[in-house]
C-alpha cells in the first residue's frame, strides 16, 4: 500500500471550544454567556443538559495538554471565552479569567504544542445581547475591543488567530433557525448578524495586527457543505456549480472578493445597513483562510438535491464524503489564487462509541479520518496550499443542541467521573502524526 506523505511543515493537531469543554461557568468572575441562557430555555438541548460543567477542562487543562503530548499533536486550536474575559462584554478586565488562558499557552508550549486561537466560538457575553448582539452594527466595534484586550495578553506567545468560527452558523442557526444560541427565528435578524459578523472580523483583523508583532498571523474560520454532482453528466455538474451556496456566497465571496452575490443581496434586501466602505474593510487581507468541512450535498438537474444516494451516515445524520473536502479546497485554492494559505480547522465524525475491555475500537471514525486525510493530500497534490489539519476533536464534549449525545472525540470522556480515555482513533491520529504520512 502506498503511503501519502505530507509536507514536511505540515501541522497536524486537534480542536475545541470554550463552552464545549470548559465547565466553571460560575467561577472565577466570569459572567453568563448567551449559550448559558439558551440551555435554560425548554426543549432547547435535546437531552437537557447544559456546559456547566462540560469536560472540566477549566479544572483538569494540564492533564488534557499531557494527553495533547501523548498523541504528538504539534498544534492545538482552541477558543477563548468573552464573558471570561470580559463578564458584560466590555469594560472591565476579569484578571483571573485571563490568568487561565495565560496558565494554559505556557502549558501548551511547555509541551511543544503550537496555540492556534480563536476568539469567538459562540458565547457571546449575556449582557451584549441584552444590547442587540450581533444584530447591532456596535457588536463590530464590541469584538475589536475584545480581540485587542486578548492579544495584548497572550500576542507574546500566541502567533496565530481565529476571528470568528463559522459565522454562518451564529447568524443563521442563532437569529434564523432557532437552533443555537440566542434562538431567535427572524430572517432579517439573521441577515443583519452575518453583515454585522463580518465587520467584526475585519475591525478585529485590524485590532490584532495592531495589538500583535510582525509575526503574528490572523484569519477566520468558515464552515463548508459543497454541492457536488449526483452523476458525471454535465446537467448535474452545473446544477452543481448552479446551486445557491450561501455559506459560502454569505462569508467566503464578500471576504475574497469585497462584494455579495446577487443572490445574497436579494436575500438581505431591505434588512442590512451596508454602508459605504463595508465590503471593502471585509475583504482585507487574511493571512489564512480556516476550512470547517464534514459532509457534502449531492446535486442532481433532475431532482434537486439527492438525499438517497448517500454511502454512509454519521450519528449526527451527516453523510461521509470525502470529496466534498478537497471540492472545497480547491475552490478557495483557485478563488484565492493561491495567494492565502488554508488550514482544515475541523473535521471529524461522530459515531456511538463503546467500551470494551477497557478499548474503544472506533473503527468507523478511523475510517472517516483516513478518507478526509486522503483528500486533503490529494487537494495539496492538484496545488492547494494547505498547511494543516486539525481533527474535531480532542474529546468528547457537549455538543451544543444535542447535548451530550453527540461523541466526536478521539479521546472518550467519561461524564461521571471525568475520567478521559484515549480511543483507537487517537492512537491511529498518533500514528499519522509521527509519520507525516497516511497510509
Amino acid at each position: 500500500m502506498n503511503a501519502l506523505t505530507f509536507p514536511p511543515d505540515f501541522l497536524w493537531g486537534t480542536a475545541t471550544s470554550s463552552y464545549q469543554i470548559e465547565g466553571a461557568v460560575k467561577e472565577d468572575g466570569r459572567g453568563p454567556s448567551i449559550w448559558d441562557d439558551f440551555c435554560r430555555l425548554k426543549d432547547a438541548i435535546q437531552d437537557g443538559s447544559d456546559g456547566g460543567v462540560a469536560c472540566d477542562h477549566y479544572h483538569r487543562y494540564r492533564e488534557d495538554v499531557a494527553l495533547m503530548k501523548q498523541l504528538g499533536l504539534k498544534a492545538y486550536r482552541f477558543s477563548i471565552a468573552w464573558p471570561r474575559i470580559l463578564p458584560a462584554g466590555r469594560g472591565a478586565l476579569n484578571p483571573k479569567g485571563l490568568a487561565f488562558y495565560d496558565r494554559l499557552v505556557d502549558e501548551l508550549l511547555a509541551a511543544g504544542i503550537r496555540p492556534f486561537v480563536t476568539l469567538y466560538h459562540w458565547d457571546l457575553p449575556s449582557a451584549l445581547n441584552a444590547l442587540g448582539g450581533w444584530t447591532t452594527r456596535d457588536s463590530a466595534g464590541w469584538f475589536a475591543d475584545y480581540a485587542a484586550v486578548v492579544v495584548h495578553a497572550l500576542g507574546d506567545r500566541v502567533k496565530d488567530w481565529i476571528t470568528l468560527n463559522e459565522p454562518w452558523c451564529s447568524a443563521y442557526l442563532g437569529y434564523e433557525f432557532g437552533m443555537h444560541a440566542p434562538g431567535h427565528q427572524n430572517k432579517d435578524l439573521a441577515s443583519r448578524a452575518g453583515h454585522y459578523l463580518l465587520l467584526a472580523h475585519a475591525l478585529g483583523m485590524q485590532a490584532i495586527r495592531a495589538a500583535g508583532d510582525a509575526h503574528t498571523r490572523v484569519g477566520i474560520t468558515l464552515n463548508f457543505e459543497p454541492h457536488l454532482p449526483a452523476t458525471d453528466s454535465e446537467a448535474d455538474r452545473q446544477a452543481a456549480a448552479q446551486a445557491f451556496d450561501w455559506q459560502y456566497e454569505g462569508f467566503a465571496e464578500p471576504i475574497l472578493t469585497g462584494a455579495y452575490s446577487q443572490r445574497m443581496l436579494d436575500r438581505m434586501a431591505g434588512a442590512v445597513d451596508i454602508r459605504s466602505g463595508d465590503l471593502a474593510l471585509i475583504a482585507a487581507r487574511n493571512d489564512f483562510i480556516g476550512v470547517n468541512c464534514y459532509s457534502a450535498v449531492l446535486m442532481s438537474a433532475a431532482r434537486g438535491k439527492v438525499y438517497d444516494d448517500d454511502p454512509e451516515f454519521t450519528r449526527m445524520g451527516w453523510a461521509v464524503r470525502p470529496a466534498g473536502l478537497h471540492a472545497i479546497l480547491m475552490r478557495l485554492h483557485h478563488a484565492t489564487r493561491g495567494r492565502i494559505p488554508l488550514y482544515v480547522t475541523e473535521n471529524g465524525a461522530s459515531f456511538a462509541d463503546e467500551v470494551t475491555n477497557g478499548r474503544v475500537h472506533d473503527e468507523r471514525r478511523i475510517a472517516y479520518l483516513r478518507a478526509h486525510f486522503a483528500a486533503a493530500h490529494q487537494a495539496i497534490q492538484d496545488g492547494a496550499d494547505l498547511r494543516g489539519f486539525f481533527v474535531w476533536s480532542l474529546m468528547d464534549n457537549f455538543e451544543w443542541s444535542f447535548g451530550y449525545q453527540q461523541f466526536f472525540g478521539v479521546v472518550r470522556v467519561d461524564y461521571a467521573t471525568q475520567q478521559r480515555l484515549i480511543k483507537d482513533s487517537g492512537y491511529y491520529l498518533r500514528d499519522v502524526i509521527a509519520a507525516n504520512a497516511v497510509v
